[in-house]
């Protein structure tokens, strides 16, 4: 009895072994899914009906249902730097992401593949905002003073011209009017440099304010509206006035900004805090999104939606599409 269990015992191993390393077709594996929700991004952004986002570890996805899902874009290099701006020409097809250890990278297809145009992994400046002026010319600036041109659509690069009082500041966005006409570059202790000529000259806006600023946004009556850190915000009516603080109930940073339809200015920053104002930047009431994130960019897709980037990842505007979409499971495919 005993030898005829030994027996089966054994068959069966071997039977078992024969099964394992018998050659046979594996069942396809589930596509491999990033958690939107999760993963950090710097900034997203609308270039015709295709969303796009960007962040930690050199990654961008994209989107062509309204954020339902995200696809990865196919990137020439992977530096894993981080990416922090995102910039089109008119086209909607040509467009640049720039980030740290002077990464810079290119799309002609309006964000499905990306070549790489620069990377300095020893001594890489972070370039920190990229925008395409009137004249074709591309531009990008970032820490420590850097400040570079393209007149050939990013082929090559050069020293962008500014006003020696820049030496070395950090400089954080670049901004400009719905014409193309006014532009503004800000940055940190206090720094503000304009042009009235489409860029093709700068100068520097006297200070009136020693803290850093992170972007600046034209407002529709035809001024600015800076703002920075610990709830710092400027407004300027029209060019040539005097600047006056925005009155914001705490001292939230703010990094990013939209503009509804009915003129409503959205801010998002820090602790998942939204800023609202309805008087073009003058005062602003708090709102919170979900969660305590630090939010760092937002788009507006319709009059009654958009998304929000943070660092812990990408969720739905307004909040309480926000907060009804907290179980959702966004997933962008590889």
């Amino acid at each position: 009895m005993k030898t005829a269990v030994g027996i089966g015992a054994a068959a069966l191993v071997a039977f078992a072994s024969a099964l394992a390393f018998a050659p046979r077709t594996p069942p396809p594996l589930a596509p491999t899914t990033i958690g939107v929700e999760r993963s950090h991004f710097n900034t997203v952004t609308q270039v015709g009906d295709r969303l796009l986002a960007a962040g930690a570890l050199g990654g961008i996805l994209y989107s062509d249902d309204k954020g339902v899902t995200w696809t990865s874009a196919k990137l020439s290099q992977d530096r894993q730097a981080l990416l922090v701006s995102i910039a089109f020409a008119p086209d909607k097809k040509t467009g640049f992401a720039v980030g740290h250890e002077g990464w810079m990278l290119r799309t002609k297809d309006a964000g499905s593949t990306w070549e790489e145009v620069a990377f300095s992994k020893e001594n890489g400046e972070p370039l920190m905002s990229i925008a395409r002026l009137p004249s074709g010319d591309w531009i990008s600036v970032g820490a420590f003073g850097r400040a570079i041109t393209s007149k050939d659509n990013g082929q090559t690069w050069g020293p962008l011209t500014l006003p020696a009082e820049v030496e070395d500041k950090h400089m954080n966005r670049i901004a400009s009017t719905e014409d193309g006409k006014n532009w503004l570059i800000v940055g940190e202790r206090g720094l503000v440099i304009k042009s009235t000529d489409s860029g093709e000259t700068w100068q520097i806006e006297p200070e009136f304010y020693n803290g850093s600023f992170y972007n600046a946004m034209s407002t529709r009556e035809g001024g600015w509206l800076i703002y920075g850190m610990r709830g710092n915000a400027f407004v300027q009516t029209a060019p040539g006035e005097q600047w006056i603080k925005s009155t914001i109930q705490a001292p939230i940073s703010f990094f990013g900004h939209a503009q509804e339809k009915d003129g409503t200015i959205v801010l998002v920053g820090q602790g998942s805090m939204l800023g609202m104002s309805k008087d073009g930047g003058k005062t602003f009431t708090l709102q919170r999104a979900k969660g305590r994130a630090t939010l760092t960019d937002i788009v507006l897709t319709g009059p009654d939606s958009g998304w929000i980037s943070s660092d812990a990842g990408l969720q739905p505007f307004p909040p309480s599409q926000a907060k009804a979409a907290a179980s959702a499971d966004q997933g962008a495919k590889q």
